[in-house]
């Protein structure tokens, strides 16, 4: 297994239905809930610990999330209410480098993500297939529907839980 893809690098599906649309807005909806079970119990000291050698810790990871997924909520938005919007891109592992994302507590960002996956899966279940037929323009993968965003990011979600969950399984924790 490759520890930087434990659960296999994104994929979308070819072809989108609705089912699989749901099956993506309740993996967002549990998202904050299974990341707060991957850490339950960490101490301070397995929180400092990379998910990899190389990689962020699961401190980082947590807050990463967080910060990605509020960059996720912002962009849907912003091609809900704009015509194909460029988005800006962040440098993610620039923003894993700041104090807040090294030093705060967990419970900061997972709190954060329960209150966003709240509005975010509000808006998700309110829209219909042509919403999600909308599209922005990312700099760096070009122009995406909204259906891109909804399974990259219930992808993301599973992802980054499954560092955290491997590591723990890994060190007997």
């Amino acid at each position: 297994m490759d520890a930087r893809y434990p659960i296999g690098k994104f994929e979308p599906p070819k072809e989108v239905t609705p089912a699989l649309r749901q099956q993506a807005i309740q993996s967002i909806a549990e998202t904050s809930a299974k990341l707060r079970a991957a850490v339950k119990g960490l101490n301070d000291t397995q929180l400092d610990t990379p998910y990899r050698e190389g990689g962020w810790t699961v401190r980082q990871v947590i807050h990463h999330v967080a910060d990605s997924h509020v960059n996720a909520y912002t962009r849907l938005r912003l091609a809900l209410t704009e015509n194909e919007p460029t988005i800006k891109p962040y440098a993610e592992a620039s923003w894993a480098e700041l104090a807040d994302a090294k030093t705060a507590p967990a419970e900061v960002s997972l709190t954060l993500l329960e209150a966003l996956h709240d509005r975010w899966v509000r808006l998700l279940r309110s829209l219909g297939s042509a919403d999600f037929a909308k599209t922005l323009r990312h700099p760096e993968h070009g122009v995406r529907t909204l259906d891109w965003i909804l399974f990259l990011y219930a992808w993301h979600g599973a992802h980054h839980t499954a560092h955290i969950t491997s590591l723990r399984q890994q060190k007997g924790w």
